[in-house]
């Protein structure tokens, strides 16, 4: 949806309409929740922080000013949000990293190997992905998921483009190292190029 609308949108939800905020939820709602769920890997808490990112819409929609993409400030507010959560969170509620895989498979038809070996590999790159910093796991989340620009993750990390290059840099270094090490521990090798 782009800004045109949205900012029509916005208008109309200033006056309470709420068919424009259904439209408005209906458009943006999946991405910032997919987003949140990245961040605290618990889904009532994304949930949680979904229902206050857009309450924050409808109380005050003249916040967002135009100066970005609407999806790209809806996150940003998303984010701030989420890092309110996180910081709030018990020492004990914090997940350690996924270590066993334990798998099983209904069928034992040939390609049930392949599939059990490419839920290994997601969950392989996931638990790499978890071991990043914050601002690494959420800058590889916006670039490599939602496909936001690297000024859009400026925007929404607040720190200067550069940041955000450097940022992505060290963590595909970092997800490399680690997808090698968990390779080597099952004796393959990692093709030449991945990550």
């Amino acid at each position: 949806m782009d800004n045109d609308r949205v900012k029509v949108l916005l208008e109309r939800i200033g006056r309470q309409d709420q068919a424009a905020f259904r439209e408005l939820y209906t458009a943006f709602s999946r991405r910032v929740h997919a987003y949140v769920l990245n961040m605290l890997k618990d889904s009532a808490r994304a949930e949680e922080v979904l229902v206050d990112t857009m309450y924050e819409v409808w109380r005050a929609p003249a916040r967002f000013r135009g100066e970005s993409q609407f999806s790209t400030w809806l996150i940003g507010v998303a984010r701030n949000k989420a890092l309110m959560v996180y910081r709030g969170r018990r020492a004990d509620e914090v997940h350690d990293d996924l270590d066993d895989i334990a798998e099983t498979t209904p069928s034992d038809s040939p390609d049930a190997f392949a599939q059990v070996a490419a839920k290994q590999r997601t969950q392989g790159v996931r638990a790499c992905m978890d071991k990043l910093s914050d601002e690494h796991r959420e800058c590889m989340h916006l670039v490599f998921y939602e496909g936001y620009s690297l000024a859009e993750v400026a925007e929404v990390q607040n720190c200067p483009e550069n940041t955000v290059k450097t940022r992505l840099f060290h963590a595909r270094q970092k997800i490399k190292a680690c997808l090698a090490r968990l390779v080597q521990r099952e004796g393959g090798a990692l093709p030449e190029g991945a990550v």
